[in-house]
């Protein structure tokens, strides 16, 4: 039987502590020729923090989403600013359906963001590489943080920890029953 439990459930929440990812293979690791490096996220937090609210978001307003249906709405991100930066635009969209709630609702928050900059310093300084660069890292990091577990998400509990703003996320319907 499995149950889904919000993310502030006290036993999920130990369990997570217990848990062991499993060992990541750099060798295998997609998009590794774009260099992500700490200067970099430091340089474009207040993007990577728009960016990660922005995707958790997008996984918790589509019902039932997990981390494979976000890492699959990534990878068709990291393949759409790839194309970009060769001149091309072209939408490498997900085949699944959560997969492409989350891509939409990811994709439309990056011209938000360009437009808040615009508002805010008369100008957008935000490049198309540096959205790449920033998809990349969340890639990899919910590469990193993949517990194996086909609706799992470690992933995305962590990123909500990190820029969700607070208050947790609304709870998903249970059937699990309780006296």
């Amino acid at each position: 039987m499995t149950v889904d439990c919000p993310l502030d459930c006290e036993y999920l929440r130990e369990a997570r502590k217990h848990e062991k990812p499993a060992p990541l293979d750099m060798e295998r690791l997609p998009n590794r020729d774009i260099r992500v490096t700490d200067d970099f996220l430091r340089a474009h937090e207040p993007l990577t923090a728009f960016l990660g609210r922005a995707l958790v978001n997008a996984a918790f307003s589509a019902p039932g989403a997990a981390d494979p249906d976000a890492r699959e709405a990534m990878e068709s991100l990291v393949q759409t600013y790839r194309t970009l930066q060769s001149g091309v635009v072209y939408e490498t969209r997900p085949a699944g359906p959560l997969a492409a709630a989350i891509f939409d609702a990811a994709q439309a928050a990056v011209p938000e963001f360009r437009r808040l900059e615009q508002e805010e310093y008369g100008m957008s300084r935000t490049r198309d590489a540096d959205v790449l660069g920033i998809w990349v890292f969340l890639q990899h990091l919910a590469l990193a943080n993949d517990n194996g577990r086909r609706r799992g998400r470690s992933f995305l509990d962590l990123i909500w920890e990190f820029y969700g703003g607070g208050t947790m996320p609304p709870r998903p319907s249970s059937s699990l029953i309780l006296p």
